[in-house]
């Protein structure tokens, strides 16, 4: 599937530019082929810079505000100065990493409400920059994420939201300054413990980081609390292990820590364009449950989804 949107010309009769991608969809950790098709206007051009870059929408929060905008988080030139003649037709091919942390968009061919990726194009010419309109890009699980979805699903949980937070995790490599979480309304078999759990993935070429954020509901005489945990898993164990039977023991033994944490005053505080997570004395051994490496506990979809889809999945439409 061939994906094109047209920059408009720089000036009257200027240069135009045709981004094209081979195929938009993609995986963390693979690439966007594509090739930049450029026209020469009517009269001689210097080009200065060509660069592609993905952009996704994320949440920013600061001290009394909270909004939504585009940030680029993976750029690469596609061709430094060239001058371009009177129509003349260029072609630039090229293959942009996709970063192993880039969040997921699509589940099973449909998009996760919330979620916003393109590919936005650069042309810099007479120290202007024309930015495309964004050709939409779809990023698919891996298959260790699909299993964890999966197992969410079949334990009855139901798809909320998803969207992309700026900040960091506490204890958690990142190499991008935002995370992504997967939201989900409780199951009926957790609902007397927890109401909502948000699942985040922080994936690396030898796994995934798995965060979990539970609240905990409150009780009579108490009140509700969010608890976390964080478990790491590795990309060749997504078809070695039963991953309901996992799932399920890292929300059991997540949720079960409330009141020792609690007890030992263990916060898990939220600090947007900071650091989330909680204090190194939260950094607990997890037990494992079958996965190779085993599990470590601490800290730890814009179009909606629609048709069979979200009654097979267990998401709200």
């Amino acid at each position: 599937m061939v994906f094109k949107k047209m920059l408009s010309a720089l000036g009257v009769g200027g240069p135009s530019v045709d981004t094209v991608l081979t195929n938009p969809n993609t995986r963390p950790g693979l690439a966007l082929d594509g090739q930049v098709n450029l026209i020469g206007g009517d009269s001689p051009a210097a080009i200065e810079q060509i660069v592609v870059g993905l952009v996704t929408r994320v949440e920013i929060e600061g001290h009394d505000t909270e909004y939504a905008g585009l940030m680029e988080f993976q750029r690469m030139p596609v061709s430094g100065a060239l001058q371009l003649a009177p129509k003349q037709q260029l072609s630039i091919p090229f293959q942009l990493p996709v970063p192993w942390e880039t969040p997921i968009t699509d589940v099973y061919g449909q998009r996760l409400h919330g979620m916003t990726m393109g590919l936005r194009t650069e042309l810099a010419i007479a120290r202007a920059v024309d930015k495309s309109d964004l050709d939409q890009v779809n990023v698919h699980p891996l298959p260790v994420h699909e299993r964890i979805l999966e197992a969410f699903n079949r334990l009855g949980f139901r798809f909320k939201n998803a969207d992309l937070e700026r900040g960091s995790l506490y204890g958690v490599q990142q190499t991008l300054p935002f995370y992504q979480e997967i939201e989900f309304f409780a199951s009926p078999q957790y609902a007397q413990t927890i109401t909502e759990v948000e699942l985040t993935f922080v994936t690396n070429p030898q796994g995934v980081d798995v965060i979990l954020e539970c609240d905990k509901r409150g009780g009579f005489f108490t009140s509700g609390q969010d608890v976390f945990g964080r478990y790491q898993v590795a990309h060749q164990d997504a078809d070695r292990v039963d991953w309901v039977q996992v799932v399920d023991g890292w929300l059991r033994e997540t949720t079960s820590r409330y009141g020792s944490l609690r007890a030992q005053g263990f916060g898990v505080p939220h600090q947007h364009g900071g650091q989330r997570g909680m204090g190194m004395g939260g950094m607990i051994a997890g037990a494992a449950l079958g996965v190779a490496g085993g599990m470590i506990a601490g800290e730890m979809i814009e179009d909606a989804i629609e048709g069979d889809f979200a009654e097979d999945f267990g998401f709200e439409e």
